[in-house]
């Protein structure tokens, strides 16, 4: 089986470079914002992260495809990076520290790609996670100054603490009485929102989240961290991985339970 640390490597390289350039226009006064089709924002960041981790990607895997969320996909073949350059544009254009670039490497597999690295920076919280399939999951500032992280232990809902990112999308999406009966029934609920919720599963410090409507770049990297520390990651379906357009992370213990309050028809 393939080992994927040069893969790993080069996403800690990408991830710098991208770091360079969001921080580089962090509470900018002059920063420029436009509106996309779908009503989301997006900056001048989000495209220059993006341009620059496609610029070392080409040199450095020119065989390899891409998947922005700003520049839709280029290439095809077994292997595609799937790049979020700032997740949490809305975050980042109000000068709110919780965001980050996400980068996964997905490979094909017999049941469709996979991913098999992924990484989350977030610079202005001074945070990164990563992991490559096969050798679990990590937090620090470099791969030589790291901490390995797993998801909790909590095995009960009373004891459990819970995050998500808002209210709307489950009312949008016939959920939000499923979603309310769980929260009467957990220890603690935060709106953390974006990718944070998923990371602090991987790190044991939140039990499990759930979001009712994401994009396969909001997910690749995030599901190889949580699996990777021990945790499941499935869309609200109970379908495994990445692809189901929307999500639920847990320290496992506690993902059916999960999926009883938001998945199904409920």
């Amino acid at each position: 089986m393939p080992d994927y640390l040069d893969d790993l490597r080069l996403a800690h390289v990408l991830a710098d470079a991208a770091d360079a350039a969001t921080m580089d226009r962090f509470k900018a006064l002059d920063l420029k914002v436009e509106t996309k089709p779908d009503m989301t924002p997006v900056s001048e960041a989000d495209k220059a992260a993006e341009e620059v981790i496609r610029g070392r990607l080409q040199r450095a895997r020119p065989r390899d495809a891409v998947l922005g969320e700003e520049y839709g996909v280029e290439g095809s073949g077994p292997r595609r990076w799937v790049v979020d350059p700032i997740d949490g544009t809305k975050n980042y254009v109000r000068g709110v520290p919780v965001w980050a670039t996400l980068i996964a490497l997905m490979e094909e597999g017999v049941g469709g790609f996979e991913p098999v690295v992924g990484l989350v920076s977030a610079p202005a919280l001074g945070r990164r996670w990563w992991a490559a399939k096969g050798h679990g999951a990590f937090s620090g500032r470099s791969l030589t100054s790291a901490s390995r992280i797993h998801v909790s232990r909590v095995g009960g809902l009373a004891d459990a603490s819970f995050a998500y990112s808002s209210l709307s999308g489950w009312e949008e999406r016939g959920r939000l009485d499923g979603f309310l009966d769980l929260t009467r029934q957990v220890w603690r609920t935060r709106a953390y929102g974006d990718f944070w919720p998923y990371m602090m599963v991987a790190e044991g410090s939140v039990d499990f989240c759930a979001e009712p409507e994401l994009s396969l770049w909001d997910m690749a990297a995030n599901a190889i961290i949580v699996t990777e520390a021990g945790g499941t990651f499935t869309g609200l379906d109970g379908r495994p991985g990445p692809h189901s357009g929307d999500a639920a992370a847990s320290n496992g213990l506690l993902h059916d339970q999960l999926l009883g309050y938001l998945g199904g028809g409920r």
